[in-house]
């Protein structure tokens, strides 16, 4: 037993199984306590011992598999991640000592492993030939399924790793590949070496592979089938469900077995992702064309591929019902009431082919024509004429009611809380901030004010508090940190309960940025809080103070001015200097109000009259200088850089702010040096970023223009506009930069970045802050320079219009269609935003004169989206026209 413990603990693991073959049943049973109490002292070693770890765990492992009696325990063992390495299991090793075990109990041993969910994958090579030698049945579990696959494509190392052959050859020698083969579409997630290869001619393409082997009986055609069905019905993202449906493609169904499976193909049709969904339109058509499809079922299918977003998929089905109806005309009755769902389709040309296509059968069949005349009124005023012919004019007259436009609620500021007022309260809520992953400006701020208050009243009654609160707090054990090391409220907390090592007691209150980043503004902007935290630390040692000046009055981080002359007011009386970084924080964020300087003055103190001068003039944003950036070949820079776009693109350098010298600590005073507008650090802003200029969403919005610009030039800059949200509702003007944030980001790639450029866009307008000309001059600038897509700006504007905002998305677009109607953009992405256009121009009844080029657009020859949305967007201003001057 010694011997095998000093081989495991030199990690000497050649030498192990050896060891253990001479050991008897009780000493093995000894030899595992103590292999297991060598485990537990690994377990408290740091990371500077990882070597060492790699080294004793891997002999750990070999040692306590020989010394299990137990399949269970075997398996809990070999399983433990703390007991791996980066090399993976020693499978050799393993498999000569357990060679010698019962068939059962090796069996036992392999489908407990393979039940192993996260382990499973990665121990296919030992699992299987443990299944080898007690030729047992194969486990079937999601990670053993994995495993297989994986390897059966020659990507797994291990003792049976698949020789060079193709591997349609490879699964006809696997003797359990009846049994796993259907398990590919059953896992939870789909398995990924089934999507490893991407080209049909591979000899490693899965869907090929598989379908040879149905073609040659080793697999059974039918469930192949079921499986794919199955697989795309239980739904997923396109990417997931591709090479089913590759697989499906190349099985080559037949008719029968097409027409056994209606019922799946019209669930595809209606919820599967376009692809798939397109497959299954494609087969019913063909059995609807060969008479096998009933007209009831036919109309289901229509429904539902009518009431999808792809307008592809709509103008499919409106072509296959048209042919239909063509050779049975009988079938109208029951195919036709479908098309009232085509009558509200977004695009107006689907509209107007359906119209058309029910056009003959209505004029014979009085019943049908009154059964989708309440439907009439969703058609486009451009198809009117053809209506009022078929339905009559009192069916498509439309609302006469006045429009009403529909906008957000007006956001109504929110008052931060109170400070907590116990230590009690402080204590929960500190511990809550300084654990939760995220917080908002409200709980810091409030918790940051708690913490000063009561270090003021009663430190030692808030230190004890704390102490239990924020046990296991790293900081809280063994020597004194260094303030470097700690940051947020930790910092603070360290300070109430006297943690900080001696030689940082005066630790200064700037966190030095690095050299990298000196030009950039959010680097500097980032130092603000760092500071105001070192400098309440510092405070708390010591010259607590009562209270702290910039803590915010509302969630947006504002102050009224009329709060902060009281807090400074308090603050004479008791003969308190207020702390240099506090105050210069309260005046970033106080609200700029020129009526409450005689309040400030009157203070007559020098805080008082820097206060007056910054709600004057001394506080004014910076200037705004806007640029045009020619396209570069490469985006560069790892931290800083222009991201090089293919395109010229807009930024706005910011001005210097002119402080005083000396007036501001010196992380304030970097706020205030001019900042170009091509310095980038792929900068995402934390509420408490932006808290630091809440009332100067003007610079804000300039400094995160790099990364608005780059999502929408299509890189990965996901996200980056979810501030935009924040920034509309915070205070200053809402002027060049905010506009040009906004316009960036109605183009963005993402989804989820052009509903936060809408929000924001619905946001300005609900507080009377939009300019729908700047915001429209801005679009049509950035569609000029191809810095912002068309196609995207158009799914923006026609999310926001509906939402009941149609005049305020007309009044943007207005200004932003002259590179739609001068031929600057490609005339397929000029139709789409012309057609947003004309829907918010019938929508809101547009008054007002037609953009530049309409006409010359409108009259053009041929029947494209682009001349026919001119001609749609034409007929819509000149139904309402715009009264007489001076009317």
């Amino acid at each position: 037993m010694n011997a095998v413990l000093e081989a495991v603990r030199d990690g000497r693991t050649a030498e192990i199984p050896g060891l253990l073959k001479d050991l008897d049943r009780i000493q093995r049973r000894d030899l595992l306590a103590e292999l297991k109490e060598l485990r537990r002292e690994m377990r408290g070693w740091d990371w500077s011992r990882w070597q060492e770890r790699d080294v004793r765990g891997r002999a750990l492992l070999i040692a306590g598999t020989g010394c299990h009696t137990g399949a269970a325990a075997a398996a809990a063992w070999i399983g433990a991640r703390d007991l791996r390495t980066w090399q993976g299991l020693p499978h050799d090793t393993l498999l000569d000592l357990l060679s010698g075990r019962a068939p059962e109990w090796l069996g036992d041993l392999a489908h407990r492993l393979a039940g192993r969910a996260a382990t499973a994958r990665e121990d296919y090579p030992l699992i299987s030939e443990l299944v080898r030698l007690a030729g047992c049945p194969a486990p079937l579990t999601d990670g053993y399924v994995e495993g297989w696959a994986l390897a059966a494509g020659g990507w797994t190392r291990g003792p049976r790793r698949r020789p060079s052959v193709p591997l349609a050859d490879a699964l006809r020698r696997d003797p359990h590949v009846r049994d796993l083969a259907p398990r590919l579409f059953e896992t939870a997630e789909p398995v990924a070496a089934f999507s490893a290869r991407f080209d049909p001619e591979d000899p490693d393409h899965w869907p090929a592979a598989l379908t040879a082997l149905a073609e040659d009986g080793t697999l059974d055609r039918a469930t192949l089938l079921d499986g794919c069905t199955g697989r795309l019905l239980r739904g997923g993202s396109a990417a997931h469900l591709k090479y089913y449906l590759v697989l499906l493609q190349r099985l080559n169904l037949t008719v029968d077995e097409e027409r056994e499976r209606t019922a799946d193909w019209l669930a595809l049709a209606s919820d599967a992702p376009s692809a798939v969904a397109g497959h299954a339109q494609q087969i019913l058509a063909r059995l609807a064309e060969a008479g096998q499809l009933d007209t009831t079922l036919l109309a289901e299918m229509s429904q539902a591929a009518l009431f999808r977003p792809e307008k592809k998929h709509v103008r499919t089905q409106l072509v296959l019902l048209g042919r239909i109806l063509r050779s049975d005309p009988a079938a109208a009755g029951e195919l036709l009431p479908v098309l009232a769902g085509a009558f509200g389709h977004p695009d107006t040309d689907i509209q107007g082919r359906a119209l058309k296509l029910a056009a003959p059968h209505l004029r014979a069949d009085q019943a049908l024509r009154a059964e989708l005349a309440d439907s009439a009124g969703l058609l486009s005023p451009v198809h009117r004429a053809l209506a009022e012919e078929l339905f009559g004019a009192s069916t498509t007259a439309g609302d006469t009611e006045p429009y009403r436009e529909t906008l957000p609620s007006h956001p109504v500021p929110v008052p931060l809380a109170p400070s907590p007022a116990t230590v009690a309260e402080t204590v929960e809520l500190v511990a809550a901030v300084v654990t939760s992953l995220t917080q908002t400006v409200a709980e810091f701020e409030r918790a940051l004010d708690g913490l000063v208050r009561h270090a003021h009243l009663d430190r030692t009654a808030l230190a004890e508090a704390l102490r239990l609160a924020l046990a296991g707090r790293w900081w809280l054990d063994g020597e004194q940190p260094d303030a470097g090391r700690l940051g947020g409220l930790d910092l603070v907390a360290a300070a109430v309960l006297d943690r900080i090592a001696p030689r940082n007691r005066r630790a200064g209150h700037a966190v030095a940025a690095p050299d990298f980043h000196k030009h950039c503004a959010h680097a500097a902007l980032e130092q603000v809080p760092a500071a105001r935290l070192r400098e309440v630390a510092d405070r708390i040692r010591s010259a607590p103070l009562p209270f702290l000046l910039a803590t915010p009055v509302w969630e947006t981080g504002s102050i009224d001015p009329e709060e902060l002359i009281g807090r400074l007011a308090a603050y004479h009386r008791l003969g308190i200097e207020p702390a240099a970084a506090d105050f210069a924080q309260a005046l970033f964020r106080v609200r700029r109000d020129p009526a409450a300087v005689p309040a400030a003055t009157a203070l007559g103190t020098r805080e008082g009259d820097r206060l007056a001068a910054w709600l004057g003039t001394a506080g004014a944003p910076p200037a705004l200088t806007r640029a045009t950036v020619p396209p570069r070949d490469h985006r560069f820079g790892y931290t800083f850089g222009n991201h090089g776009f293919d395109v010229p693109h807009l930024v706005l350098d910011t001005g210097e702010r002119r402080f005083g010298r000396g007036e501001f600590p010196e992380v304030f005073e970097a706020l205030g040096r001019p900042r170009s507008g091509l310095i980038s650090c792929w900068w995402r802003p934390s509420p408490n970023d932006l808290a630091v200029l809440p009332e100067d969403r003007e610079t804000l919005a300039a400094w995160l223009l790099p990364e608005l610009s780059g999502c929408a030039a299509g890189y990965d800059d996901r996200g980056a506009a979810e501030a935009l949200a924040r920034l509309a509702e915070a205070g200053g003007p809402a002027g060049e930069a905010l506009h040009l944030a906004v316009a960036y980001a109605l183009g963005a790639r993402y989804p989820e970045d052009r509903l936060a450029a809408v929000d924001a866009l619905l946001t300005l307008a609900a507080r009377g802050d939009l300019d729908p000309v700047r915001l429209g001059t801005d679009l049509a600038e950035l569609l000029t320079l191809g810095a912002v897509k068309a196609n995207r700006l158009a799914d923006s504007l026609r999310t926001a219009a509906a939402t009941g905002a149609y005049a305020t998305t007309w009044s943007v677009l207005a200004g932003a269609l002259a590179p739609a109607l001068d031929g600057t953009l490609q005339a397929a992405a000029a139709g789409e935003l012309l057609a947003v256009a004309a829907d918010c121009a019938e929508q809101c009844r547009a008054q007002g004169p037609e953009p530049a080029g309409l006409d010359a657009t409108a009259d053009r020859g041929g029947r494209t989206r682009l001349v026919t949305q001119a001609g749609r967007l034409r007929a819509a201003l000149r139904s309402h026209p715009a009264p007489p001057a001076g009317s």
